[in-house]
């Protein structure tokens, strides 16, 4: 059965999926590993112990992804909660480790509850698909900027990547992104951007926590968890494959994410949930033209996580070594070809157009209400907005 599996992927994947699946890698960790060393420093935590989180979000977000995806056909992305890790910063430090564990386990608890009584579900298919692609758009519509930003530190690498991205379009438009990469690399060794001075290659040994539950983890980290992912991860990750033209169900994929939460809460993971950025890089036609082999993007990321996870201890000084411009630039670029699909299918309906223009600016605006996320906002007001032009919201 694996070896037929083996090679149904190895047939289904290119070059193009594979350098999809590591940016989208890339871009993952390299957004919020941080945020866990700094929660892990403010709690007090050893250095095994942030090592053990980092090695059970990877062997989570592999074993998921590359599960998922082999189930459904469909690139299934699975991250940590981004959102939840900065969370962690200010709360984890007021909680025992131990009863924080706990509270890991029960808000997982809360979104497996959510997948067995199938209520996630019916809230996706009431979302129109003008504002599903209106919320892609606007979630990936900041990291397409940072592109910008970038160019303001390292004006003649981004330059570069930019140049060779486009003419990679024009030439061989499936390996554009790869072009990108290549010459990004390739102006940083050349202008010494690399620093790999801090660099030292261990294998991470899991430490393992028994769990304790108290009412103040459970209030304190565990309902706030569950809100974050939910409305912060869960939604805009169903909103892209919609967006892209998967339709998966919700239910089984809340149900296999909080289980392996659950089961790998003691060696340090806060929750694995379905990702919006870096499913919209394998998910998007940079990484096939055929949405049938775009799976295998996710696969291959998968992989690349467990690799990732194998060396947790000495991760964060990996990606500390590459040039951030590079790191930004890379991840605007594939997602260029999203952003366009995105706004194209948004504005498609014209009795929708007022709703999903709202959804786009809330959501590509980040602000943030009662501790909860713009995704969720850019929702609730291009609903809003449909409902008072349009009198009801359209069954998708």
């Amino acid at each position: 059965m694996m070896s037929g599996y083996h090679r149904r992927v190895l047939a289904d994947s290119s070059l193009s999926t594979v350098i999809a699946g590591f940016i989208a890698m890339l871009t993952g960790y390299t957004s919020s590993l941080v945020l866990m060393f700094q929660a892990g420093q403010a709690a007090g935590l050893s250095d095994a112990q942030v090592s053990s989180w980092i090695w059970a979000l990877s062997i989570g977000m592999a074993l998921t992804c590359i599960g998922l995806s082999l189930r459904y056909g469909a690139p299934i992305m699975i991250a940590w909660s981004t959102p939840g890790a900065a969370l962690l910063i200010t709360s984890l430090p007021s909680v025992a480790y131990s009863d924080a564990i706990g509270a890991y386990m029960l808000a997982s608890g809360l979104i497996v509850l959510c997948g067995v009584t199938r209520s996630f579900d019916t809230i996706m298919r009431r979302i129109p698909g003008s504002i599903a692609a209106a919320l892609l758009a606007g979630v990936l519509f900041k990291i397409g900027l940072e592109i910008c930003n970038a160019a303001e530190q390292q004006t003649l690498l981004v330059t570069a990547m930019l140049l060779a991205y486009l003419l990679g379009k024009r030439l061989l438009p499936r390996y554009a992104v790869l072009a990108a990469l290549l010459t990004g690399c390739g102006i940083s060794a050349v202008l010494g951007l690399f620093d790999f001075s801090h660099f030292q290659l261990r294998v991470t040994t899991p430490t393992w926590t028994t769990p304790t539950f108290s009412l103040s983890a459970a209030i304190s980290i565990a309902i706030p968890l569950f809100i974050v992912a939910m409305a912060s991860q869960n939604l805009p990750g169903m909103a892209v494959l919609r967006a892209n033209g998967y339709d998966v169900p919700a239910s089984p994929l809340l149900n296999v994410t909080g289980i392996t939460s659950i089961l790998l809460a003691p060696f340090g993971s806060h929750g694995i949930h379905m990702a919006a950025i870096s499913a919209a890089i394998c998910a998007g036609p940079e990484a096939h033209v055929d949405p049938r082999r775009r799976y295998t993007a996710a696969i291959w990321c998968g992989a690349f996580y467990g690799i990732a996870g194998m060396f947790g201890a000495t991760l964060a000084a990996l990606f500390a070594a590459l040039p951030t411009a590079l790191i930004l630039s890379i991840a605007a670029l594939a997602l260029f070809a999203s952003i366009i699909g995105g706004l194209t299918q948004a504005m498609s309906e014209s009795k929708e157009r007022e709703a999903a223009l709202i959804t786009f600016l809330v959501t590509a605006s980040g602000m943030s209400l009662f501790g909860i996320g713009s995704a969720f906002w850019g929702i609730v007001a291009g609903m809003a907005t449909l409902l008072i032009l349009n009198g009801r919201t359209k069954r998708a």
